[in-house]
């Protein structure tokens, strides 16, 4: 059951010697095919699509991402449909919260021609490129923007983390690299890392 934000959430009262550990998941499998090829403007709009859509039907959450649910004592998903239907399956009834903070950076496709064709991996790697090292942003947020939105959540998560309890997020492949990497910066340590496939988990904890 999802809540509307995560502004209300709050640690406990007392203060525990040691901060809870942070696991950032990203969401199962989307229903929209990528068996698919075409040019940048029809990948746009892909995209647009997948940003919109829910998780492919019959899949079966990791119980080790279960179990980490069990434990959390907050657990939080991005506004994304994706990110909501993966947090309700790992959470088994348990409450959890909703921000908008944790939806996935942009990737607008490069301007190329008409003519060059691709799958949605490889335009989702290029778009990526083009975003990361080239500032290409289409109006959308930029890498700056991006990177100080993964400071605030990365601020947020440890924040709820300060009392003891674990968090768990689940959001998205690419904004979750960008938190973590701003919960290094502040300290944290990772102590897993599955990688970037779909259930996939990064674990965070102080030294």
């Amino acid at each position: 059951m999802a809540d509307e934000s995560a502004d209300h959430l709050s640690s406990p009262g007392e203060t525990a010697e040691r901060p809870g550990a942070i696991t950032l998941a990203r969401h199962g499998e989307p229903a929209l095919s990528r068996k698919v090829r075409f040019n940048a403007p029809a990948y746009g709009e892909w995209w647009a699509r997948y940003e919109e859509g829910g998780l492919l039907p019959g899949q079966t959450p990791p119980e080790s991402l279960k179990a980490t649910a069990r434990r959390a004592g907050v657990m939080i998903a991005s506004t994304r449909r994706r990110s909501i239907e993966t947090a309700t399956a790992v959470a088994d009834g348990k409450a959890f919260a909703t921000d908008p903070l944790f939806i996935e950076a942009p990737l607008p496709p490069p301007p190329w021609p008409r003519w060059i064709k691709m799958s949605p991996k490889h335009w989702g790697f290029f778009a990526r490129f083009w975003w990361w090292f080239f500032d290409h942003h289409a109006g959308q947020e930029s890498r700056a923007q991006a990177e100080v939105r993964a400071d605030q959540a990365a601020d947020l998560l440890i924040d709820l983390s300060k009392n003891g309890q674990e968090v768990l997020l689940v959001a998205h492949g690419f904004f979750n690299t960008m938190i973590g990497l701003s919960l290094q910066k502040r300290g944290l340590k990772k102590t897993q890392d599955q990688g970037f496939k779909y259930w996939c988990v990064k674990r965070f904890e102080r030294p």
